[in-house]
């Protein structure tokens, strides 16, 4: 889960000011938490405490009120509706990877990711992009190769994986979509040699930068194991305590690797 929450701080500081390059500084006095994070650690604790998913998204979402929600996501979260708004954002593919560390089988795998997305995002794109993105994520843990997870990802989903990132970035502008910003946040992953050019390459793009470098960055976890010290470092530096918490019990639960 670090993996992902590493992508959202380092890409904070380029949702707004976006780059077409992998040189940048990972971290800065900028790089901070954002709803990627505030969302991801809120599944990963529905998932220890067999809360719903619903019930810890607000819980966890009224906690850090300022951490830049999306105005529908905002609207129900400060809500009493507990009611999907039928979004195909990607705010579900963004909090779904603890989903791909904690269950063993392909088949709950998915299962779980649409229960997370569902609550909000049930349009059926939203639905497709938490599973794909939990899905990469399980096969990458359990081992598997990245061809492989290509075309498992491309077979079930119907996403174009063949692209490369050279390919992709002149043209690519900012797209919360599912649609638009998942396949390209996993191919990220497929193009890159560690848990860092993963995620610099999907900053790179010049998109949504915070959710699709959480995005690559949970799926190189994932793949790769151990997160670089000097990245945990500063994660931690920048994570506030009770985040922290639940994921490292997350983490020990699971067996998942910093």
């Amino acid at each position: 889960m670090i993996g992902a929450i590493a992508g959202d701080m380092i890409g904070s500081v380029y949702e707004a000011m976006p780059v077409k390059t992998t040189d940048f500084p990972l971290f800065g006095s900028w790089s901070t938490f954002t709803d990627d994070t505030v969302l991801t650690v809120a599944v990963a604790h529905a998932i220890c405490s067999k809360t719903e998913y619903q019930t810890a998204l607000k819980e966890f979402g009224r906690r850090y009120p300022t951490a830049g929600y999306g105005g529908s996501f905002r609207r129900w979260l400060f809500s009493d509706s507990a009611a999907p708004y039928n979004s195909w954002g990607n705010g579900s593919a963004m909090r779904v990877s603890p989903v791909g560390f904690a269950f063993s089988s392909i088949q709950t795998v998915l299962e779980e990711a649409k229960r997370t997305a569902a609550v909000t995002h049930n349009h059926p794109e939203g639905i497709k992009g938490a599973q794909a993105v939990a899905l990469a994520v399980f096969l990458a843990r359990s081992g598997e190769d990245k061809q492989t997870i290509q075309e498992e990802i491309a077979g079930r989903f119907g996403y174009d994986l063949s692209r490369t990132m050279a390919q992709i970035r002149p043209a690519y502008r900012f797209d919360i979509s599912c649609q638009g910003s998942v396949p390209e946040s996993i191919i990220a992953f497929l193009g890159s040699s560690d848990l860092e050019t993963a995620i610099r390459n999907a900053v790179s793009l010049g998109g949504d930068a915070d959710t699709m470098a959480c995005i690559a960055g949970a799926i190189a976890q994932a793949h790769y194991g151990k997160v670089p010290a000097h990245i945990v470092t500063e994660v931690r530096a920048r994570l506030p305590a009770a985040l922290a918490a639940v994921m490292d019990d997350f983490n020990e639960r699971f067996q998942v690797a910093l």
